[in-house]
């Protein structure tokens, strides 16, 4: 048999059969020793083949299929090791918030980064526009124009009062999508906006820290009535870029790529070299300066 990954707690694994039948399932030993630069040998969003246990009603996973792609952050902020995120995926969504909590354009580009890193489209999601102001909903504007000008798609939501939730729903429509972003923005509550009937947990921010706190403990695959999927994460404190050489990362800025060809360069970095493109453009406005402060900043971390 075969199926798809939609949820793993560890020991056990829930795979979908294309019956759309659900199955508890166990993973072979030999996957567990044979990468060791992932904390996880099988991820969200795998497809794999199955060796059925009628008599218990479960499985064995005996065969991991080759990845089109997948998405990565450290296991965590000092690991060399590798946490896989999900697997297969047609498009990534960060969820933004310039609140309650506030996500930081830092953290937005390392993940814009990471995505383009593994060739996975990405958008950016703002949610929680029912709480803005007159002057967080400049910052709204400001940041929607520096991201869609680099190649971005932005749409500005809110999970509780629906604002775009449609739209949102036909971007998603027949994908495996991954939501993805920091505790407390949201993803949960977004969810069940857009698929009402799946009563995902959600909760309050800490008022102390101004932080989300964790909801969703293990990453699942939601199947949407209307077609596709949405991976949901658990929230991400902080992305930090792994297996990153310092010659990838101009390619994974959109904005800095495109100008490559006019840099007299060909392996420009775009910080010292006489002749840059992007030098010239960050100059006359056409690259945003917050956009290159967090190309420089991820540069001197590669």
């Amino acid at each position: 048999m075969e199926g798809l990954v939609v949820k793993s707690t560890g020991s056990w694994i829930k795979v979908r059969l294309e019956d759309g039948s659900i199955l508890d399932c166990r993973l072979k030993g030999q996957f567990r020793i044979r990468d060791i630069k992932h904390t996880n040998p099988l991820a969200i969003g795998d497809r794999v083949d199955l060796e059925p246990d009628l008599q218990h009603g479960n499985a064995m996973i005996t065969r991991i299929h080759p990845r089109e792609n997948y998405i990565i952050r450290k296991a965590t902020k000092l690991s060399k090791v590798s946490h896989i995120i999900a697997a297969n995926l047609d498009h990534a969504y960060l969820i933004v918030t310039l609140a309650e909590p506030r996500t930081s354009t830092g953290f937005i580009d390392r993940f814009l980064v990471t995505a383009a890193g593994y060739y996975i489209p990405a958008s950016l999601v703002f949610n929680k526009t029912d709480i803005y102001g007159p002057e967080l909903m400049r910052q709204l504007d400001d940041l929607r124009e520096i991201y869609q000008k680099a190649g971005y798609p932005c749409l500005a939501v809110s999970a509780l009062d629906g604002t775009n939730i449609e739209e949102l729903k036909m971007l998603l429509k027949g994908k495996i999508n991954l939501f993805s972003g920091h505790s407390g923005a949201g993803k949960s509550a977004l969810i069940n906006a857009i698929q009402p009937g799946l009563n995902i947990k959600t909760r309050e921010i800490s008022e102390a820290h101004q932080k989300g706190m964790h909801t969703t403990t293990y990453a699942e695959m939601h199947m949407l009535s209307g077609g596709g999927f949405i991976v949901d994460t658990p929230g991400i404190r902080e992305f930090g870029l792994i297996d990153f050489e310092m010659s990838e990362i101009p390619r994974c800025f959109p904005e800095m790529e495109n100008l490559l060809p006019y840099c007299q360069y060909k392996n420009c970095t775009h910080t010292h070299e006489p002749g840059c493109a992007v030098k010239n453009a960050l100059d006359s406005g056409e690259v945003s300066r917050l956009r290159y402060n967090s190309y420089l900043s991820i540069l001197n971390d590669s």
